[in-house]
C-alpha cells in the first residue's frame, strides 16, 4: 500500500517542501495528499476546532509557505473593484500584507474574479500569482513584485467570460503558466499554449503549443513526473488532450485524445509513469459522457488506447481533480459524487453523494478525505476498507444584510469552489464568506536553448543570449530571420535606425537548432499609414493582429481593415508597444460600415482604458474592465457610416487619479479644441500598452496611426 509514489516524494525533496508547508494547490505531492497526521474530524463554526476565520472573497485554493497563507480574491465595489493577494499569519489569521490591482481587457465578471491559486516555492519563498486580467506577478514574501509581465498585452493572452484562469507550477528554476494566446508570426493562431519563465527575474525561457485548435477555455494545472529518465510536464489541454512535454524545453513528447466536446479543465495525477485525469464530456472514442482513465505515459507521439491501463465511463468528473492515496483514486464528480476507485485495475469501490454541485477537489489526510462543495458545504470523510462515512459537515452561508440602495439580501450559501490546503497540522480553505484555519537527468537526446526565448528590443540595443546545450559539440552558428540587426556570437544588434518590427534569432549545432523570438518596438514618436506595410499583412510586432486585422489597398491608399469574424469573436483588441508605457497620447483614423442592421463600435486603448465609440448606441464611451464597468462613462455621440472620423485618447496621472480624454472629429474638418469627454478613475492604470479596439460587426477601417510623447515615456519596471 502507499501514500505516495517515489517519484513525487523526489519531487517534493527537491524542491524542499516539508510537512508545514502546502506549496501548490494540490500538495506538496501535486495528488492531494499529504503525510500530516492528528488532523480534526470535526468542527464547528465559531466554535469547536476552529482556530481563526478572517473576512475575505475568494473561489480559489490557498497555499502554505513558511507559516505565511497567500490567498487571491476579489475586494471592493463598484468604482473600486479589484483582485487581490493577500497573506495571513498562519497561526493568528492577522493580515501581514496584501496588493490590489485593477482588472482589464477582460470579459470576466466580478463574482469570478479571484479564480487561480497563488503557488509558492520553496527555496526561495516566492509567491507567484495569476490575475484574471492577465498579470502575472512574483511576489517575494513581504509583499515586494519581483518582476511582472502583462501576458494579456505581450503574449496576447485570451480571457473569456467564463473565468477560467490558470494556475501557476514551479519546478527547479522554472515557473510556467499556461492559457490562450493569439500573438504574433508563428504564435498568431488561436492555441492553448504553455509559457515558461525563469523563477528569478522572469525572462521566457521557452514556449510550447503542443495541441490542436482550442475547443474553449480551461483551467488544468500542470504535474510534473519523471519517465523513461525524461522529467515529463504533464497537463490537460483546451483541445480536449493530454500533453507530456520535455521540462526542459516544452518538446512535446506525447498526447492523448481523450474530449471529443470541450478542453479539459481537471488536472492530472501522475503516479510514475502512470497518468490519471477524467472528463465530464463525450468521449473520443464513444457517446457516453464522462470518463476516469489511467495511461501508461511510457509512450511518444500520438498514444492511442493502447496505452491505457484502465478506463471508467460514465463518470462526469469535469472540474474536480482526483487525489491518489494507498492504491486508490478518490474523484468528485459534477454532481457531487464521490467515487473510490481502485488505482491498479480501475475498479469502482464506492460512491457517497457530498452535496449536488462538485468543483472543489477532495484532499486525502490521516485517512480522513477533506473535501468541499459549491453550496457551501465542508464535508470531513473518514474513509474505511469498504466505504466513507462523512462524519463532519458545516453549511457556510451569507447572512442576510441591507445594501445601499435600502434593499435586504436574504441570507444564501456561501460558494465554495477551491479546495482544502492541509500545513503543520491544520487545514485551510478559502470562501466566499471568509478564509478559515481548522486545526491540530541523464539524456540520449541533445539539448540546445536560447535564453531569454522572447524579448522587446529597441533600436540600436545590444543584448547577449545565453546559450545552453547538452551533448553537443562547440561550433555554434548564429542566424537571424525578419530582423533589422546583427548576430555574432550570441550578441544581437539592433539597427539604431529600425523602426517597429519582430522576428526570430536561431543558433545551430550540427542539426539541432533553437530560436528565440524579438520585437523591436521604437521609442516614440511612431506612426503607421500602412504603406510600407504589404496587402493582407500586419505589422509583424504587433500583439493580437493576426487573423483579425489586415492591410488593404484602397485606391492609391493602404488601410486597416477588421472584418467580422469568420468563426469565433467580433472583438478584439491590438497591442501595439510593452504594458509598461504611461504619458503618451494615441491618434487614428477610422471608419465604420453597414453589415445590414449591425453597425461596428470602434476604439482605441491608452493605459489599459479604451475609448469605444459604438455604433448601436450612437455613443462615445470610456471604461475600463469591460463586463463590469467598473470604471465608464459615455456620452451620445451620432456618427455615420461610411464616413473617416479621427479619434484622439490621452491619459493622465495626477494626484492619485487618472484622467482619461477623448475626441472624435470628422477627418475633413479642423480638430476641435476642446475634448468630447473626459472620465476621472480613483483607482488608476498607471501604465499600459497603446491599442486599438474593434467590434466587427461589420467591417472597419483605420488609417493614419500616431503615437506620441504627453508628458512621460517608459516606467522601468511598471506594473
Amino acid at each position: 500500500m502507499r501514500i505516495w509514489n517515489t517519484a513525487c516524494l523526489l519531487m517534493a525533496l527537491t524542491n524542499f517542501a516539508t510537512s508545514a508547508d502546502w506549496p501548490h494547490w494540490r500538495g506538496p505531492f501535486q495528488n492531494g495528499t499529504t503525510l500530516e497526521t492528528g488532523l480534526v474530524s470535526d468542527w464547528s463554526k465559531d466554535g469547536q476546532h476552529q482556530l481563526w476565520r478572517t473576512d475575505f472573497v475568494g473561489r480559489s485554493t490557498p497555499v502554505v509557505l513558511s507559516g505565511r497563507v497567500y490567498a487571491i480574491g476579489r475586494t471592493g465595489k463598484d468604482i473600486t473593484e479589484q483582485e487581490q493577494i493577500t497573506c495571513f499569519d498562519a497561526n493568528t489569521g492577522q493580515l501581514l500584507w496584501e496588493h490590489k490591482f485593477n482588472v482589464f481587457h477582460t470579459t470576466i465578471p466580478f463574482n469570478r474574479v479571484g479564480w487561480a491559486s497563488p503557488v509558492g516555492d520553496t527555496e526561495t519563498g516566492n509567491i507567484y500569482v495569476h490575475g484574471v486580467q492577465g498579470m502575472f506577478y512574483c511576489f517575494n514574501a513581504e509583499g515586494q513584485i519581483l518582476w511582472s509581465h502583462s501576458l494579456t498585452e505581450e503574449f496576447g493572452r485570451i480571457s473569456g467570460y467564463g473565468g477560467r484562469t490558470h494556475t501557476p507550477f514551479v519546478d527547479g528554476n522554472l515557473v510556467i503558466i499556461s492559457y490562450l494566446s493569439t500573438s504574433w508570426g508563428s504564435q498568431a493562431p488561436t492555441r492553448h499554449r504553455y509559457f515558461a519563465f525563469d523563477k528569478n527575474n522572469g525572462e521566457t525561457i521557452w514556449v510550447s503549443t503542443p495541441g490542436g485548435p482550442p475547443k474553449d477555455t480551461t483551467y488544468s494545472v500542470p504535474v510534473v513526473t519523471e519517465i523513461n529518465g525524461l522529467r515529463l510536464l504533464v497537463a490537460g489541454n483546451a483541445d480536449g488532450s493530454i500533453y507530456a512535454m520535455d521540462i526542459r524545453t516544452g518538446e512535446k513528447v506525447w498526447g492523448f485524445a481523450l474530449s471529443k466536446q470541450r478542453g479539459l479543465n481537471v488536472s492530472v495525477v501522475a503516479d510514475g509513469h502512470l497518468i490519471y485525469v477524467s472528463h465530464s464530456e463525450e468521449n473520443i472514442d464513444n457517446t457516453v459522457m464522462g470518463r476516469v482513465v489511467c495511461i501508461d505515459g511510457r509512450g511518444s507521439g500520438d498514444i492511442t488506447r493502447t496505452h491505457e491501463v484502465w478506463r471508467l465511463d460514465g463518470c462526469m468528473a469535469g472540474y474536480s481533480s482526483p487525489a491518489l492515496s494507498q492504491d486508490q483514486l478518490y474523484v468528485v464528480d459534477n454532481s457531487a459524487n464521490l467515487y473510490c476507485i481502485n488505482a491498479t485495475t480501475g475498479r469502482q469501490l464506492w460512491i457517497q453523494n457530498i452535496g449536488t454541485v462538485g468543483k472543489g477537489s477532495p484532499v486525502w489526510a490521516d485517512g480522513k478525505i477533506y473535501v468541499t462543495e459549491v453550496n457551501g458545504h465542508f464535508h470531513i470523510l473518514q474513509v474505511g476498507p469498504s466505504g466513507a462515512k462523512i462524519v463532519s459537515t458545516v453549511q457556510l452561508s451569507i447572512k442576510e444584510s441591507v445594501e445601499e440602495d435600502g434593499k435586504t439580501r436574504p441570507e444564501r450559501n456561501a460558494e465554495i469552489y477551491g479546495s482544502p490546503a492541509v500545513a503543520d497540522g491544520r487545514i485551510y480553505f478559502a470562501t466566499e464568506e471568509g478564509i478559515y484555519c481548522l486545526g491540530q537527468d541523464d539524456l540520449s537526446s541533445p539539448v540546445l536553448q536560447l535564453i531569454p526565448a522572447e524579448v522587446v528590443m529597441q533600436p540600436g540595443e545590444e543584448l547577449d543570449f545565453k546559450l545552453t546545450t547538452s551533448g553537443h559539440g562547440n561550433v555554434v552558428t548564429w542566424s537571424s530571420s525578419g530582423l533589422a540587426g546583427e548576430i555574432a556570437e550570441g550578441k544581437l544588434v539592433v539597427n539604431p535606425q529600425a523602426t517597429g518590427h519582430a522576428g526570430t534569432i536561431s543558433a545551430a549545432v550540427g542539426q539541432s537548432k533553437a530560436t528565440a523570438r524579438v520585437r523591436v518596438i521604437s521609442p516614440l514618436p511612431w506612426e503607421e499609414g500602412f504603406e510600407t506595410v504589404a496587402v493582407e499583412k500586419i505589422p509583424t510586432h504587433w500583439i493580437g493582429a493576426s487573423g483579425k486585422f489586415f492591410v488593404r489597398q484602397d485606391g492609391d491608399n493602404k488601410i486597416l481593415v477588421k472584418p467580422p469574424a469568420k468563426r469565433g469573436l467580433n472583438r478584439s483588441v491590438v497591442f501595439l508597444g510593452p504594458p509598461t508605457m504611461n504619458g503618451y497620447t494615441i491618434q487614428i483614423d477610422l471608419k465604420g460600415t453597414r453589415n445590414k442592421r449591425r453597425l461596428p463600435d470602434i476604439g482605441l486603448v491608452a493605459n489599459r482604458y479604451i475609448l469605444d465609440l459604438q455604433g448601436i448606441h450612437q455613443r462615445l464611451q470610456v471604461r475600463s474592465w469591460s463586463s463590469d464597468l467598473r470604471m465608464a462613462a459615455h456620452i451620445d455621440f451620432k456618427w455615420e457610416v461610411d464616413v473617416w472620423y479621427t479619434m484622439k485618447m490621452k491619459v493622465m496621472i495626477e494626484e492619485a487619479q487618472a484622467i482619461v480624454q477623448g475626441k472624435v472629429w470628422k477627418r475633413s474638418e479642423s480638430e476641435p479644441s476642446n475634448w468630447n469627454i473626459e472620465v476621472r478613475d480613483p483607482i488608476p492604470n498607471r501604465t499600459g500598452s497603446p491599442g486599438i479596439y474593434g467590434y466587427s460587426a461589420a467591417e472597419i477601417h483605420y488609417d493614419n496611426l500616431k503615437v506620441e510623447n504627453s508628458n512621460s515615456t517608459v516606467l522601468k519596471g511598471a506594473e
